[in-house]
Order: C-alpha cells, then sequence, then structure tokens
C-alpha cells in the first residue's frame, strides 16, 4: 500500500470524500456482525458526515494518495452519533470540568482496517480533548468498532440499542475512557 497515510484535521472540502468512506467502511465491515437489512440501514443514517465536527476541529482523516482511508473525531457537544435523530440541545457545549467529550463517527477503509489508523486517530482525540480540559471520553459503539475501543482501553458501560430513523436497531456498546 506504500507509504504511511497521513492524519490531519478534517476541512470542509474532505465532506464529500469522508461521505463516501463511511459508506464504504460500512458496507465492507458491517456484513461481519449485522445482517443485510442493518447493514443497508447503517449504510444510509450513519454514513452522513457532520459538518459541526469539522467546523469545531475536532474530526480528522487519515489520507493516502489523495483518497480518505479513515476518519474519526471527538466532539465538545451533547450529541453521541449520527443517526440518532434531532434531539433538543445536541448542539450544546459540554463542560469539560463535569461531563466527558464524545468519540464520534470513526470509519475506516476495509482494505485498511487493523493497522493502527484506528489506534492513531484515537489517540489524537485522547490528546485533544485532554487538552481541552476534559476527564473523560464516551462513545456508543457499533459491533465492527468494539475491538478497536476494547484494545485501547476503553471500558465497556452497557449494552446499548442504537435506534436508526427507519425503525431500524442496531445492537451497540456503550463505552468510556477515563483521561485523568
Amino acid at each position: 500500500m506504500g507509504e504511511t497515510p497521513v492524519l490531519r484535521a478534517a476541512v470542509r472540502s474532505d465532506v464529500p470524500r469522508i461521505g463516501a468512506l463511511m459508506r464504504r467502511s460500512v458496507l465492507e465491515l458491517f456484513p461481519r456482525f449485522h445482517d443485510e437489512r442493518e447493514t443497508a440501514s447503517a449504510a444510509e443514517h450513519l454514513t452522513v458526515p457532520d459538518v459541526v465536527l469539522v467546523d469545531d476541529g475536532t474530526y480528522y482523516v487519515h489520507e493516502h494518495a489523495g483518497e480518505v482511508v479513515a476518519c474519526g473525531g471527538w466532539s465538545v457537544r451533547d450529541k453521541l452519533y449520527t443517526g440518532s435523530g434531532a434531539r433538543p440541545g445536541e448542539d450544546r457545549l459540554l463542560d469539560p470540568a463535569t461531563e466527558p467529550a464524545r468519540v464520534r463517527a470513526m470509519f475506516v477503509r476495509g482494505d485498511r482496517a487493523r493497522r493502527g489508523l484506528g489506534r492513531a486517530l484515537l489517540g489524537e482525540c485522547e490528546r485533544a480533548a485532554r487538552a481541552a480540559g476534559f476527564r473523560s471520553l464516551v462513545l456508543v459503539a457499533t459491533l465492527p468498532g468494539v475491538p478497536l475501543y476494547r484494545a485501547f482501553g476503553f471500558r465497556e458501560v452497557a449494552r446499548v440499542p442504537v435506534p436508526l430513523p427507519d425503525g431500524t436497531v442496531l445492537a451497540g456498546v456503550s463505552m468510556e475512557y477515563p483521561l485523568t
């Protein structure tokens, strides 16, 4: 595959490539954990890039040869995942002294999985959230991401349903990671 992909902050012009990567990642990796209906629903509802993360400067991409091959980030806002539907107050800024930052929208191209890209993205999220004063990170993982988060040191809090707008419900795992 050549050189190591470059990790950098995402910019607005990356958004179409991020969306394409998200969809490709779901279609390549979800079938190992989810049935055809769940995969199709996730490909539609979980693959819409959240430009707020890009604008906040908390979303990152791994780029190689002009392609986005992995992406992910963290949020200072009160939204756990894309596809959860709009909730009042989800754009509210979190209080780093009392609330955890959210890890959001982690995706990797299937042929780049298990090569350290997700770990590097999480490391950048950890560094930046700690620098912003946060004391912990939380996330709701879909099943393909659970092994990465566990290996990084996230602890399972609870098994949770991940309802999507079309009524499909994915299995999910609520996880946390201390920054102190």
